[in-house]
């Protein structure tokens, strides 16, 4: 008995020595490939900027909304989008922007404005357009306009956009050499309606088709960089002849560049077309072969369904600007219709003298309510695709679908943050909603243009806003002067 027992003992001695050494080896094993795998891990990439949030809305083509996501930039394009942990294991950035209890999405794109009417905020209220204009807008524009009016209304406009969280506008006006080199110094992004590029710019010698026409003409404004784009310019229907919009077109197709204009924007805009061409703005303009190339309309209020067809066939993008049709009493457009039938539709403040701001998000609102309440429809333009027009519809009509919109490696790295520390973001269920009905500016918390940061929630990095709000008092004396000059517009100061 003793001996089995022994024998036993060390037998279990025997099999407790042989598991001890298994273990041995495995842990010896287990250090190795730990080690080799440590030396055969990549090392981290640089990457210039990482932006962190606890929400990433990517407008990609799944409109992806990533949670404790991050999105890494280089050279200004975006590396990689996903979540935090991920791109934080492949890139490393001394400059991090924190993300808690933030939201980082594309930057919002105004396409459609008149940047230096800034400057004429609030001089003409609760008018109908062709008194606005005819009366009030054009009278000042002639007498008071020029290249200092529109350099000062160009810098404020940025200064107000930036703050807002608009990182490109789509411009149209008068000596828009200003604004370029005013973009050019605030660092967003921007295309510019130049009307008669050649001409106006001292380049109508040239000869022969030249697709690099645009870049001449920003030579000519002095403008060096691939932030501000050019395009062609034509007021509307009912300002511009008919030998000119076809120049125009002709032009633009030369040129390689798209029309930017205002169509069916009111209905004196109708009636004019129908007394005068017999047909609405939209065919008028087909008819003369306006359509037949690239073209981004503003207002676009009083399209009728056969009209909606042509534009989407024809591939025109449309700008909606639902405060400034409201304010002027011009109607309610068609949004929801365009979209269903393939029209590119983005969204813009127009001038903030018929607005009388440059707030996109004010813009995103109205939008979604205007639609609901016009079609007694609450279904109707949604918090994602009111969202989705205002970046990525917007970039898409203006022809910038390529370039800006999404969060998606490979585009321009245009993006803000928004807080949700404010009180009316508590509580917080849904944040696309929170984004399309709640946000306004106040809580852009940091703008970001080609992976450069403009504004970080407390600085603008790229203004001068004492400057600008000094060269301002000065031309609201100027204006304030021929106001009182003029027995016409004497009603208007209050």
């Amino acid at each position: 008995m003793f001996v089995l027992k022994k024998i036993e003992g060390t037998r279990f001695q025997l099999l407790n020595n042989a598991m001890q050494a298994f273990a041995l080896v495995c842990l010896i094993s287990l250090c190795t490939y730990s080690a080799s795998a440590e030396e055969a891990e990549e090392p981290k990439q640089s990457a210039d900027l990482i932006v962190l949030g606890d929400h990433v809305v990517t407008m990609n083509d799944h409109r992806a909304v990533i949670s404790k996501g991050a999105v890494a930039v280089r050279g200004g394009v975006i590396l990689e989008v996903g979540r935090e942990r991920d791109v934080l294991s492949r890139y490393e950035s001394n400059d991090v922007i924190p993300g808690t209890n933030r939201v980082v999405l594309p930057g919002l794109v105004n396409g459609h404005t008149h940047a230096a009417m800034t400057l004429f905020r609030g001089i003409a209220d609760d008018l109908e357009l062709m008194e606005w204009l005819n009366n009030y807008i054009f009278p000042l524009e002639r007498s008071l306009v020029n290249a200092e009016f529109v350099r000062i209304g160009s810098d404020l406009a940025c200064w107000e956009m930036i703050r807002g969280g608009t990182t490109t506008f789509v411009d149209m006006y008068f000596f828009e050499e200003e604004t370029a080199k005013s973009v050019e110094r605030c660092g967003v992004r921007a295309i510019l309606a130049v009307g008669n590029m050649p001409a106006r710019l001292g380049l109508e010698k040239l000869e022969g088709p030249a697709t690099n026409i645009p870049e001449l003409v920003k030579e000519k404004m002095g403008v060096t960089t691939d932030r501000v784009r050019l395009v062609h310019s034509a007021h509307s229907p009912y300002t511009v002849s008919t030998e000119r919009l076809e120049i125009t077109r002709r032009e633009a197709n030369w040129m390689g560049v798209r029309v930017k204009i205002h169509v069916a924007e009111s209905p004196y805009e109708l009636d004019y077309t129908n007394e005068n061409f017999g047909m609405t703005p939209v065919n008028y303009l087909n008819s003369i072969g306006m359509l037949d190339g690239a073209m981004t309309a503003a207002h676009m209020v009083w399209p009728d369904a056969d009209e909606i067809k042509l534009l989407a066939e024809k591939g025109i993008g449309v700008i909606h600007n639902p405060t400034s049709n409201m304010k002027l009493a011009s109607g309610v457009s068609p949004v929801t219709d365009m979209l269903a039938a393939g029209v590119s539709v983005g969204l813009g403040t127009d001038g903030a003298a018929s607005n009388n701001d440059l707030d996109m998000w004010e813009e995103i609102k109205i939008a979604s309510l205007l639609q609901k309440v016009s079609r007694l429809d609450p279904k109707a333009l949604p918090a994602e695709a009111v969202l989705y027009m205002a970046t990525r519809g917007s970039a898409e009509a203006v022809g910038l679908g390529d370039v800006i919109g999404q969060l998606t490696s490979g585009y321009q790295a245009d993006l803000i943050q928004v807080e949700l520390d404010d009180v009316h973001h508590i509580p917080i269920y849904n944040v696309l909603s929170h984004l399309a009905n709640v946000t306004d500016e106040q809580d852009v918390r940091t703008v970001v243009v080609q992976g450069k940061l403009l504004y970080d929630g407390e600085e603008f990095l790229t203004l001068d806003t004492e400057r600008i709000r000094s060269e301002v008092k000065t031309i609201e004396t100027a204006i304030k002067q021929k106001l009182a000059e003029s027995t016409d517009l004497r009603t208007t100061i209050r």
